[in-house]
């Protein structure tokens, strides 16, 4: 019976959605008797925290840090933190205080004091990061690559973990139903494997306490991460986005009514039926409503992100999307401009014999974009970990430790190399291209001289055996002339530059790396980090409209 009342406490706060209220209706048929009193007025005369603040967290260190909840009108609710106090009085039920600059270490006792008082144990305070997106980042610690050595050795007293329940909601919600867990074996298998790692790699380099925050969910498109006043004010995003989903959900329902039917007649003549049941159409704004509404403005560091194979299709719309929701977020948060780090999309569909116009390889170039129109952007770039047949890839210790890697530099102003070879400008020299690059550290190297280069990685082992019997030799370059045909394409050294050229094309006038869904590309900077694919044309984009691409 605790756990019941428990459960019904955490949903104060949530404006529920038609999809919870069956939920809590079955809920009330078992244990009507004993939920009915708890929802009169003495249980609303409570101060109440935000389920952020529980046993366990993290507080971000180094700035002003809120901290809020609800109790009655009027009511002076008074916080005490590591000897100090701060009071506000309760405006409309709700209430916030801020503690300042707050350094790092813990744990420390949060004590919350008005018509009742609450104590909140093991308290950290240090760095604080948001981990979001879609499959890729939600992919558990179980299923990633070799992870039970890690999973069985994860006890770490000051990396702390808190995942967001997944939750669709048609306007914005106020709490979640969840808590701060310590980091354990079991909090740790079934956690987001590229915000474990992520956070793993960053707590032991910064020697301070780390908290990693994970929302995300499967499949989802950066849209539904944005505030509804953010699309609706763009005519734009009006027009494709928030426009046509009327029409996507009756679509959505007549494939779902359709597939019931063929399902129940195939139940009905006894035979097997595995027919995929249809996926229903995401809604604008509907994961920003229910799982990044309710966590502003907790303070934090920044944010990691792994999302665009749902985009992928309209990568020339995400050049301004993913940008306009980095937007989105910061202003919403009220920090400024926060360290916003993204994972560029992983190798994955069959790989190509020839040079071709890929969608994916056009998302992978609207994420770095980000990094251009924004400041504090990065993107980790994991071309030498994919997978052609799974969308998946199961190496997320990479990914996470290229994460840190970039938080080092952008968030915590280290000066080291963060980021392999970025294409800067490219010269031509009689029949050949020269290409320079930023982020170029050390020297330019083909990467399959490094030993750790995408290990157990199926796309390295096609990269390997592109590159025969050369181990030095650079693999997934193209160029093309005025015709704009591209072809396979050698490439060296000279310096801290590449040079292009193919005898089939005398008078280059284009290169292109890594220019596929599936790149199988090898250029590496000597810190061992790949460059990211990259075209040195403006060609019209295979996912532009018919408008654009007509130009």
């Amino acid at each position: 019976m605790v756990l019941v009342v428990f459960r019904i406490d955490d949903l104060r706060g949530i404006r529920l959605d038609s999809l919870m209220i069956p939920r809590l209706q079955r809920l009330y048929c078992v244990y009507g008797a004993l939920v009915l009193p708890l929802l009169g007025s003495n249980v609303q005369a409570e101060v109440r925290l935000h389920n952020l603040f529980t046993d366990h967290m993290v507080l971000q260190r180094d700035t002003r840090v809120p901290v809020w909840g609800w109790a009655n009108e009027g009511e002076t609710v008074t916080v005490e933190f590591r000897g100090k106090k701060t009071s506000a009085v309760a405006r409309n039920g709700k209430w916030m205080v801020r503690l300042n600059n707050l350094k790092a270490g813990g744990p420390d006792e949060l004590r919350v004091s008005g018509a009742n008082t609450l104590v909140v144990k093991d308290v950290l305070v240090g760095e604080v990061w948001i981990a979001s997106g879609q499959s890729n980042m939600e992919w558990p610690m179980t299923a990633s690559f070799e992870p039970a050595g890690d999973i069985a050795s994860a006890s770490e007293p000051m990396l702390r973990l808190f995942t967001v329940p997944k939750l669709k909601t048609n306007s914005p919600v106020e709490n979640i139903a969840a808590s701060w867990r310590r980091t354990g074996s079991n909090s740790v298998a079934g956690f987001s494997a590229v915000g474990y790692y992520f956070g793993h790699a960053l707590q032991k380099a910064l020697g301070v306490p780390v908290g990693v925050i994970h929302t995300s969910w499967g499949g989802s498109p950066a849209e539904v991460w944005m505030r509804e006043e953010v699309l609706a004010a763009d005519p734009e995003y009006r027009r494709n986005i928030l426009d046509i989903y009327p029409g996507q959900l009756k679509q959505y329902q007549t494939n779902l009514a359709a597939w019931e039917k063929e399902e129940a007649e195939a139940k009905a003549a006894k035979q097997e039926f595995t027919k995929w049941k249809p996926w229903p159409a995401w809604k604008p704004s509907e994961l920003y409503n229910g799982m990044i509404a309710p966590l502003l403005p907790f303070a934090i560091q920044g944010a990691i992100w792994y999302q665009g194979e749902s985009n992928a299709g309209r990568a020339y719309e995400y050049r301004r999307l993913f940008a306009d929701m980095i937007r989105n977020w910061r202003r919403d948060w009220g920090q400024g401009d926060f360290p916003f780090l993204a994972v560029q999309l992983a190798p994955f569909n069959p790989v190509k014999d020839q040079p071709v116009n890929s969608s994916w390889a056009e998302l992978r170039e609207a994420q770095m974009l980000a990094t251009k129109a924004l400041s504090k952007v990065g993107v980790a770039v994991i071309t030498d970990y994919g997978n052609p047949t799974d969308i998946h890839p199961t190496w997320k210790k990479p990914v996470g430790e290229r994460l840190a890697l970039a938080a080092h530099a952008i968030a915590y102003r280290e000066k080291l190399v963060h980021s392999g070879p970025v294409y800067r400008r490219m010269t031509i020299k009689d029949d050949t291209a020269l290409l320079s690059f930023d982020h170029v550290g050390g020297g330019l190297i083909a990467g399959a001289s490094r030993e750790e280069a995408g290990k157990g990685s199926p796309i390295w082992e096609i990269v390997k055996a592109r590159q025969k019997d050369d181990a030095q030799a650079f693999v997934g370059f193209e160029v093309a002339g005025e015709d704009r045909k591209f072809v396979w394409a050698k490439a060296e050294i000279r310096g801290k530059k590449i040079a292009v050229s193919s005898p089939s094309v005398p008078k280059p006038v284009a290169v292109r790396y890594g220019w596929a869904d599936c790149p199988v590309v090898n250029l590496f900077n000597v810190e061992g980090l790949p460059a990211s694919p990259f075209r040195t044309d403006d060609w019209p984009m295979v996912t532009a409209p018919k408008s654009v691409a007509a130009k």
